[in-house]
């Protein structure tokens, strides 16, 4: 026996629309609006991404094992550290064949505010054993000035 989906009235078309959007059926938003938001974007991943601060600097570290570093591009502008870039499938594997596929290829977008002011035109990016890792200096604090506060009796 089947379950049915109940409707005590039939949805007019834009509910179906919303109903198909958030229902396990398929990538809907990739597939009507050409977009890497739907359930399962197959098109491409989105790497996990470490921010933290030292003394000196803010610095973000983000794994990309089987990235090729060219194909990597950092950019930090208004207080945002934007890296994208995309992981090329190396060969063709006829799909039908796996047992199990886990390894994401395609494209690649990662933004994030950094946590304090910064010198954007100093970072820089290495990348070792598959670990990209972006350092941008601290922007020097400007001195405080402290000013005493007269207080005038009427």
């Amino acid at each position: 026996m089947s379950i049915i989906k109940w409707s005590p009235f039939l949805m007019p078309s834009w509910a179906d629309e919303m109903d198909k959007m958030f229902s396990n059926e398929g990538d809907y938003l990739s597939d009507r609006q050409g977009l890497t938001l739907g359930r399962e974007s197959a098109k491409g991943f989105t790497p996990a991404i470490n921010v933290y601060e030292t003394k000196d600097a803010v610095v973000v570290e983000t794994p990309l094992a089987g990235v090729d570093p060219k194909d990597v591009e950092v950019t930090v502008q208004n207080g945002i550290l934007t890296v994208k870039g995309e992981m090329k499938k190396e060969s063709e594997v006829d799909e039908k064949n796996y047992y199990r596929k886990e390894v994401r290829v395609g494209s690649f977008y990662r933004q994030v505010a950094m946590p304090a002011k910064v010198q954007e035109d100093k970072a820089e990016a290495e990348f070792e054993n598959g670990m990209l890792k972006v350092v941008v200096p601290k922007a020097p604090e400007g001195k405080v000035k402290t000013i005493k506060v007269a207080v005038k009796k009427k």
